[in-house]
């Protein structure tokens, strides 16, 4: 037995957030290291705030990377449990 349509999720709604993943860690080191290099050029550093913004990025990237999956992960569990708990009370 298949659910209601308005139960249903499209393909977007589910997998979305996990693709945008991917998208949202590269910005993020980019943006990073385009500052430090910014900053490299303006204070006459090189290449010490690139590197710098580099690390920072990859950092803050991942550090976002992990709680997203993680934050993605108890969600699907939780709906998971919840489907559990009406497929046993339609029995």
């Amino acid at each position: 037995m298949s659910p209601a349509p308005e139960q249903r999720k499209s393909w977007g709604a589910v997998y979305g957030p996990f693709l945008t993943l991917g998208l949202q860690l590269a910005i993020t080191v980019v943006a990073f290291f385009f500052i430090g290099r910014w900053l490299d050029d303006a204070l006459g550093t090189t290449p010490w705030l690139m590197l710098a913004g580099l690390a920072l990025g990859v950092t803050g990237g991942m550090i976002s990377f992990f709680r997203t999956v993680i934050a993605l992960g108890k969600a699907d569990d939780r709906e998971a449990e919840q489907r559990r708990k009406e497929s046993r009370s339609e029995r």
